[in-house]
């Protein structure tokens, strides 16, 4: 491999509690891992994978808890693909992920709607035990869910 042309991978994995402490940490992690990476922690990218990145925790943290069991947060970036790659798994492998729509007034089930607008493309994929949600946003301006976007 030429050192010249290669572009060294940088990644965030941590394990952190099923609470809202840790999906408070998992947000901070991502503001600072991302203005270490060089993305200023104010900035539109910055801004808009710690939203993402909030609601996937909130997310595993109240739906996919399992008493004892932590969640992961996996940050990578791709700078080849123009992407930052955000995978939040849980522990939960009895309760499939379900796309909810809120009615009007209804407090909860916006989550993943934030997800859908914000985020370039999202999924789901089941692992041994328990289930990742992953979304992708690009590094670029001016594509969806990235920097500039309205």
């Amino acid at each position: 491999m030429n050192p010249e042309i290669s572009t060294p991978l940088k990644e965030l994995v941590q394990r952190l509690s099923a609470t809202p402490r840790g999906a408070r940490l998992a947000r901070r992690l991502t503001g600072t891992s991302l203005d270490n990476w060089g993305y200023c922690y104010d900035g539109p990218l910055n801004n808009t994978a710690q939203l993402l990145v909030s609601e996937l925790a909130t997310n595993a943290v109240t739906h996919g808890r399992v008493p004892g069991r932590d969640f992961e947060l996996r940050l990578t970036l791709l700078p080849e693909e123009d992407t930052l790659r955000i995978e939040v798994s849980d522990t939960r492998g009895d309760r499939p992920l379900k796309v909810l729509r809120a009615a009007p007034g209804d407090e909860h089930g916006r989550g993943l709607i934030v997800v859908d607008a914000l985020a370039r493309t999202w999924g789901v994929r089941e692992r041994v035990v328990g289930k990742t949600v992953w979304a992708e946003i690009p590094l670029s301006p001016g594509k969806r869910g990235g920097p500039g976007t309205p």
